[in-house]
């Protein structure tokens, strides 16, 4: 077993192909795993048929997504408490170390009321998961802009055990991801790869095309002490055959792992 970080790929990066092709992908790439994003297919809902594929995929689910994202509020149950719990079970029995999960929409008023403190309800729960919250971003339309999240887009000025540091919604924020990343500090559990350009909005650019020090950041995780996992997070919708769908995620795992190991220490 090799002491590198691990590069994964998320399911949501073969998107619109379903979540098994994440596991073949995965798998005819070399990834080191998968992060599941739990959505409206129903395979990604499954520990049953999540387990046959990662057993005859041979790779290993090391995180789950919890389904926080506006078409998947329905996912399981209408309650969020009651998604994060299964998303919990879900990661224990496939063995993943590390659940995703985003700040409460401000829509969420009972939800968000009480966020810390649930949160820190169900990880006492499932003591051997990390509960990772992820950086969002403000929304802006039509000239406007405004924060769809409770207390706010960035975890870090609300402050939680663990989070999880998404590079394309630093550029989508305008904020910076090492200053971020020296925020999160210890609780940095979890990266999603992508990048951006800053034009305002969440583009998951596969790694090196667009603006963000993607490279840079990769490269100071060892001097963070970090023992996470790296989640290729990047979107291929557009991608106009498997064949390029596949380049891209190639791009993304050769990114990954050259500037994983060139190292350079940091003051973190």
């Amino acid at each position: 077993m090799t002491s590198r970080v691990p590069v994964l790929l998320s399911s949501s990066s073969v998107f619109p192909e379903p979540t098994a092709a994440a596991f073949q992908l995965a798998a005819a790439l070399g990834y080191d795993g998968v992060e599941v994003m739990v959505w409206t297919d129903v395979v990604s809902q499954d520990a049953g048929a999540l387990r046959g594929l990662s057993t005859h995929y041979d790779v290993p689910v090391l995180s789950v997504h919890a389904p926080c994202l506006l078409v998947t509020q329905r996912v399981w149950s209408p309650d969020p408490w009651e998604r994060l719990r299964k998303a919990a079970e879900l990661a224990e029995t496939l063995g993943a170390p590390t659940v995703v999960v985003h700040p409460p929409f401000t829509w969420q008023r009972e939800y968000a009321r009480n966020f810390a403190e649930g949160l820190a309800a169900v990880a006492d729960r499932f003591p051997g998961l990390r509960f990772a919250v992820e950086n969002m971003y403000p929304v802006r339309m039509a000239g406007r802009q405004f924060v769809p999240y409770v207390p706010g887009w960035d975890p870090t000025d609300a402050g939680y055990p663990s989070y999880t540091l998404d590079l394309s919604h630093c550029a989508a924020s305008h904020s910076d991801p090492l200053e971020m990343a020296d925020r999160m500090g210890a609780g940095l559990a979890h990266v999603h790869l992508g990048d951006g350009t800053g034009e305002g909005r969440d583009e998951h650019l596969v790694p090196g095309r667009g603006t963000q020090p993607c490279g840079e950041l990769l490269s100071s995780l060892a001097g963070r002490g970090f023992t996470g996992a790296v989640a290729v997070e990047v979107a291929t919708r557009g991608a106009k055959s498997r064949a390029v769908r596949e380049a891209d995620l190639r791009a993304a795992l050769e990114f990954a792992r050259q500037h994983l190991t060139a190292s350079s220490p940091v003051d973190a």
